[in-house]
């Protein structure tokens, strides 16, 4: 089973680089895009073979998720459930017979981190959330979640100290929830690998000098570990500021 994430930054835009092309020579059992900036009926996304489901955001042309999957899922859920943190779009779950799909568009920070103390409520909440799921099947959860965890998880540690995605706080939060019984698939297999990003500012060639960020994830609950088979970032794909990223499970 093959899985692919991918924070798309208007999918409208995205199409027109090659986004079905990139999408079908992957083969995925389901793609999960993240950032799609649509409204509903603004985009005939001919995916022949995927059954789609997708989460607006109230605000036009901004976040919003989507689920393209081979296989009909038991369940679809759109957020978590909560009205505070519902109206943007960023989570859609599938529930599938052994486990959970869920894509996720995280809040970002901002500049001068001034949704900061909200990402800090989205982040608990989104927690409880996934925790609650875990506790009937397994988890697999992928998506943009504005963060990279470690040092090794961006070009540029030192200057990017306090800068919204690799502030303390942030960074703390995925620390809590892998603790809490979740696996990072590209660290489990590549625990110290270097220069390997998913997203990459569009300014001063950033892409080009692979000054770059991994803040794109597949987390899975704990107890799958034994499933996974590979997790890989297609940095050679492009038609977004971030690359696809794809988990393989048994």
């Amino acid at each position: 089973m093959k899985y692919v994430s991918w924070n798309v930054n208007g999918l409208r835009a995205c199409v027109t680089k090659g986004f079905i092309e990139s999408m079908l020579s992957l083969d995925a059992d389901a793609i999960c895009i993240q950032e799609s900036k649509l409204q509903e009926g603004q985009i005939d996304l001919d995916l022949p073979g995927y059954h789609q489901y997708w989460n607006y955001a109230e605000k036009k042309g901004y976040s919003g998720t989507a689920i393209f999957t081979k296989q009909e899922p038991l369940s679809v859920a759109y957020g978590i459930g909560i009205e505070e943190h519902d109206h943007e779009g960023r989570v859609i779950t599938l529930e599938f017979e052994d486990h959970f799909l869920i894509t996720c568009y995280t809040p970002n920070s901002q500049n001068e981190l001034k949704r900061l103390s909200y990402r800090m409520t989205w982040e608990d909440a989104f927690r409880n959330y996934l925790m609650e799921l875990d506790k009937k099947k397994p988890v697999v959860l992928c998506g943009d979640l504005n963060v990279a965890h470690k040092e090794i998880d961006l070009k540029n540690p030192k200057t990017n100290r306090k800068n919204a995605g690799f502030t303390d706080e942030e960074r703390d939060k995925m620390t809590t929830l892998l603790e809490s019984g979740f696996t990072d698939t590209f660290r489990h297999f590549y625990p110290d690998a270097e220069g390997i990003y998913s997203w990459w500012s569009y300014r001063f060639k950033a892409r080009e000098k692979n000054a770059g960020w991994r803040i794109d994830y597949f987390l899975t609950s704990s107890r799958m570990d034994d499933r996974l088979v590979a997790a890989s970032i297609e940095t050679e794909i492009y038609g977004s500021d971030h690359c696809p990223i794809t988990l393989t499970l048994n």
